[in-house]
C-alpha cells in the first residue's frame, strides 16, 4: 500500500468518522493541538485504523507520534 493510499484512507476516517474539519488536515498538523483529537477520539481512531488496515496499534509505539505525518508513517511501517 502506498503512502498516498494510507493518507487518503486515514484522512477519510478523520473527516467522515471523527468529524474533523478537512481544512485543518495537513502533514504537519499536531494531533492534539491542531486537530483537537482528545483521548476518547483517539480510541475511536485506533479502532477504525486497526479495522481498516488490519493490525493492532500498541500504545507504547504511539508515544512519540505527535503529527499527522508521523501517524501516517507509523501506519505505513505496520502495513508495508
Amino acid at each position: 500500500m502506498t503512502r498516498e493510499e494510507i493518507v487518503k484512507i486515514t484522512n477519510n476516517i478523520l473527516v467522515d468518522e471523527i468529524e474533523i474539519d478537512a481544512e485543518k488536515i495537513n502533514d504537519n498538523a499536531l494531533l492534539k493541538d491542531d486537530l483537537g483529537i482528545e483521548s476518547l477520539d483517539f480510541v475511536d481512531i485506533v479502532a477504525l485504523v486497526e479495522s481498516r488496515f488490519g493490525f493492532k496499534i500498541k500504545p507504547e509505539e504511539m508515544k512519540d507520534v505527535r503529527t499527522l505525518s508521523q501517524f501516517y508513517d507509523y501506519i505505513a511501517s505496520k502495513v508495508n
